[in-house]
């Protein structure tokens, strides 16, 4: 069976050395790939930090998990990301998407799809090196244009579609269950087939919640944290492996027991999963990975070897999200770099599908 790239998305943004500092101890750890969140109010300006820590690495993929239509526009965006890809020849990628909780805390809401499909269409023929009528006097051009893949994280089925039309990758952002995963990527195929595409030539990309947490009872209810982060923006993916939600409405849930900004990104992911203790211990699982290391290469290894089909990226988000710094001996990074992915890889060599 292929072996995924494995990413990690969060470094230590305290100065912008720091983060570069950070992604090349990741690098030198044996990770593939450093994505970074987009979100202006809460961190760094992204391609500041990607800018600096192409500086200082060689291998390790640099790449946006997500940026947004909305925030920035895709003019900017292509610029930008294509002014890294000079720092970091080959090995830049832009993750793409509505940008929920970036966009809703500048008070603005997430894009439509249909959005979303332009603006990934603009951006392509920019990096493309292609002009562009965009209403202005003139066409729009990208002087510094960089061939720089554009994935779309998605996880509802209109937006996989769509990105399975327009993207040269698709992060699905579904939790873990094989249900929605197989789901997901039955849409993206179809989008891809509809659009006169070669289905097979769509890259698949996979964002696992990953709750590294030995504890049985806390890990549990971080990961009920997580499913309710997901149900309170895709309900939907509750329905493919058969899960209910018995409790309120989760938006009242959050102004009420003040779980802020939302359920992924509480600061304190236990107090927030006790709030949604009547979720059924099923749906945690189908949404995070949880346990210690080896709980955790069990977990990941189900997942991936029930997947109908190979993914080219695998992002692990910790959970709780580290302190800054993290701990460069017993944090996230260097756990799983130490005790996870090598028996994954391993496994993965030589197991086969």
């Amino acid at each position: 069976m292929p072996i995924p790239r494995f990413g990690l998305n969060r470094f230590d943004a305290r100065t912008v050395d720091a983060f570069a500092a950070d992604v090349r101890r990741a690098e030198t750890l044996g990770w593939d790939a450093a994505f970074q969140p987009d979100s202006q109010l809460r961190r760094r300006d992204t391609y500041v930090l990607m800018a600096a820590a192409a500086r200082v690495t060689e291998r390790i993929v640099l790449a946006t998990l997500l940026s947004n239509p909305v925030n920035r526009h895709p003019t900017v965006t292509a610029s930008s990301i294509a002014t890294v890809d000079e720092l970091a020849p080959g090995r830049t990628l832009l993750g793409w998407g509505v940008g929920d909780t970036a966009v809703r805390l500048a008070g603005l809401k997430p894009a439509r799809v249909g959005e979303l499909e332009a603006s990934t269409r603009l951006m392509r023929a920019l990096l493309d090196g292609r002009a562009v009528d965009v209403g202005a006097r003139e066409p729009a051009r990208l002087p510094h244009h960089r061939p720089v893949p554009i994935w779309i994280a998605a996880g509802g089925p209109r937006t996989l579609r769509m990105a399975g039309g327009v993207a040269d990758g698709v992060f699905i952002r579904a939790g873990t269950h094989p249900a929605n995963l197989t789901k997901s990527i039955q849409e993206i195929r179809a989008g891809a087939a509809a659009a006169g595409r070669d289905p097979s030539k769509v890259g698949l990309g996979a964002v696992f919640h990953t709750v590294l947490v030995e504890d049985p009872a806390r890990a549990l209810t971080m990961g009920k944290s997580m499913a309710a982060g997901y149900y309170e923006y895709s309900p939907m993916l509750f329905d493919p492996p058969r899960l209910s939600w018995p409790g309120p409405d989760p938006e009242k849930l959050k102004r009420e027991r003040n779980v802020l900004p939302d359920f992924h990104h509480a600061p304190d992911l236990e107090a927030s999963g006790k709030v949604v203790d009547f979720l059924p211990d099923a749906a945690a699982d189908a949404f995070c990975l949880r346990g210690g290391p080896a709980d955790i290469v069990t977990q990941l290894l189900g997942v991936l070897r029930s997947a109908p089909a190979a993914f080219d990226y695998v992002c692990l988000h910790p959970i709780p999200n580290p302190a800054s710094p993290d701990d460069p001996a017993r944090g996230f990074m260097a756990r799983v770099a130490r005790e996870v992915l090598p028996p994954v890889r391993a496994a993965l060599a030589c197991g086969g599908h």
